[in-house]
């Protein structure tokens, strides 16, 4: 499909940028045939009872997929004071690891004790920190809360005070709650010029103590947030100069060594972006004010971000969530091909107010805005081809289904070695399809794409068992040689697992290389993004 029909991309101009071990055998589980998605829905209204005990992992019935959903988002208040090693129930630790941590940041804390609940986006910062030591064949685990301002405030009495963008509160203040953009630095987590720092996407990161995870305080990397501007035109036109992208390139020491504001006449919402070796791109979700949803949202009857709708132009038209791969490659006349693989869903199906089916009234989620029947319509790979020719002139510009692939698909990643730079494997979390209930959402199976020879091969982590976003550990010069982590929450017996696969045996009976529990006391909810950082 054309680009004008499907998803719209900005593409800006910029300065040139500067053997896996023998181990024990360990278990293979098959995932049983995918079952028709054409299903009762899941409805908060009728859950049936709570079947959060041990059920038994064969357990598909309608109550037992609801309250595994359930499951995935319950608030740990628990934090680590030391390091905890972790049992090895499979395989072993292998020698040749790479000695780091995998860092995960995302939401922790979701019900305060005084009726309140919050969207999953609006919970506060958990940092969960795996220290790995390939030689010893140990990993050791701490988490600790990030300690915003908002957290501070709000944890003396676990009483939400503030609202967030996504949520409303039931047992604290409603109409006219000023204190609706926390910052819960909840979204990601990156290592930079030897500062961790807790990422959330309204406002500055917070510093985290990497030994520790004792947080230092917030990090205003950019001083000079208002620069010089003409606030003339009308409302919308000051909405675009207000939400203007300004795009900063810092050395590893944290100065600036470039910075570039652009105009575009557009209103938008930036979920992802990438960058070339000569452009940055950015992925342009369209946006607009609702009129009757700004009144609820000020009013205290709705979200606040309810007073944003997605602009839906054509049937085909997709919503950019993450971006996998970006590289530029130029032949002899000048002329670029950029190619990017990346995660999309349909704007017919994006609800900024339905995401992860958050319902504040009830406190619970209802899975079925996640396990649509249309599942062309849920987040998906997808390849841009982006063609230029030597003056820069966008001459083509296209999307399709990555190497059709077609099961619902997010969180792709690929070896960091190979950013930037044309690579041949991306990596992804997806389903099986094997649930009745939860065919789509939450996923369940990790996928390898070879956009070189066109296959694929998967890995299942096992029945009423999830998983979340892979991260790749690079160990050699080969794109497949390293380990995968990914961390799996067995929700039938409401555990948490480290586990590490070896990326060259995706698909077949040994991929599996290690799992390692998580102490019960210590069962965290569903995370989104990591980072993993090595010791040198």
């Amino acid at each position: 499909m054309h680009a004008s029909n499907s998803i719209r991309c900005r593409i800006i101009p910029t300065k040139s940028l500067s053997p896996v071990s023998t181990l024990p055998p360990v278990r293979k589980v098959t995932p049983p045939a995918a079952k028709p998605s054409l299903v009762e829905p899941i409805t908060i209204s009728s859950p049936g009872p709570d079947t959060r005990g041990p059920t038994g992992s064969s357990d598909d019935s309608i109550a037992a997929a609801f309250w595994d959903y359930q499951s995935l988002f319950i608030s740990q208040r628990s934090e680590t004071t030391d390091p905890i090693a972790l049992r090895v129930v499979d395989g072993a630790v292998p020698p040749d690891f790479p000695s780091g941590k995998y860092f995960l940041a995302d939401p922790g804390m979701f019900s305060d004790d005084h009726g309140s609940s919050v969207h999953p986006l609006d919970g506060h910062g958990y940092v969960r920190a795996f220290e790995i030591d390939g030689g010893g064949g140990e990993v050791r685990f701490m988490l600790e809360y990030v300690k915003t301002e908002a957290h501070d405030v709000e944890s003396g009495t676990w009483r939400f005070t503030h609202l967030g963008p996504f949520s409303l509160l039931k047992g604290g203040k409603r109409f006219g709650n000023t204190k609706v953009m926390k910052n819960v630095a909840n979204t990601s987590v990156v290592k930079w010029g030897g500062r961790l720092m807790c990422l959330w996407k309204g406002g500055t990161p917070y510093e985290i103590e990497s030994r520790s995870l004792d947080t230092v305080d917030s990090f205003d990397l950019i001083q000079d947030k208002y620069s010089d501007q003409s606030w003339g035109g009308n409302m919308w036109s000051l909405a675009a100069k207000i939400l203007k992208p300004i795009l900063y390139e810092f050395d590893k020491n944290f100065k600036m060594v470039q910075k570039q504001e652009f105009n575009i006449p557009d209103h938008l919402m930036i979920h992802d972006w990438a960058f070339t070796d000569t452009h940055y791109i950015l992925f342009a979700n369209r946006i607009k004010l609702d009129v009757i949803g700004s009144m609820g949202a000020v009013g205290g009857l709705s979200p606040m971000i309810s007073a944003l709708v997605p602009v839906v132009e054509a049937p085909s038209q997709m919503w950019l969530l993450l971006v996998g791969n970006a590289f530029q490659v130029k032949d002899v006349h000048g002329n670029s091909h950029i190619q990017i693989y990346a995660a999309s869903c349909s704007y017919q199906w994006f609800n900024f107010q339905k995401l992860f089916g958050y319902d504040w009234q009830s406190g619970r989620l209802d899975p079925s805005i996640m396990n649509v029947k249309e599942n062309e319509l849920l987040p998906h790979l997808v390849q841009f081809s982006i063609n230029l020719d030597s003056n820069g002139n966008c001459q083509k510009c296209s999307v399709e289904t990555l190497i059709e692939w077609k099961n619902p698909s997010d969180f792709p990643v690929i070896n960091p070695l190979f950013s930037g730079k044309k690579n041949s494997c991306i990596y992804a979390a997806t389903s099986s399809g094997s649930r009745q209930n939860l065919p789509h959402f939450p996923f369940d199976t990790v996928v390898k794409l070879n956009v070189v020879t066109k296959s694929s091969s998967t890995w299942y982590v096992g029945p009423r068992t999830f998983i979340g976003e892979p991260i790749f550990v690079s160990k050699g010069i080969e794109e497949d040689d390293g380990y995968l982590l990914v961390v799996e929450y067995a929700v039938s017996i409401q555990r948490c697992f480290l586990v590490i696969l070896n990326p060259k045996r995706i698909g077949e009976d040994d991929a599996l290389v290690a799992r390692l529990a998580v102490p019960g006391n210590f069962n965290f909810p569903l995370g989104f993004h990591g980072f993993w950082a090595t010791n040198n």
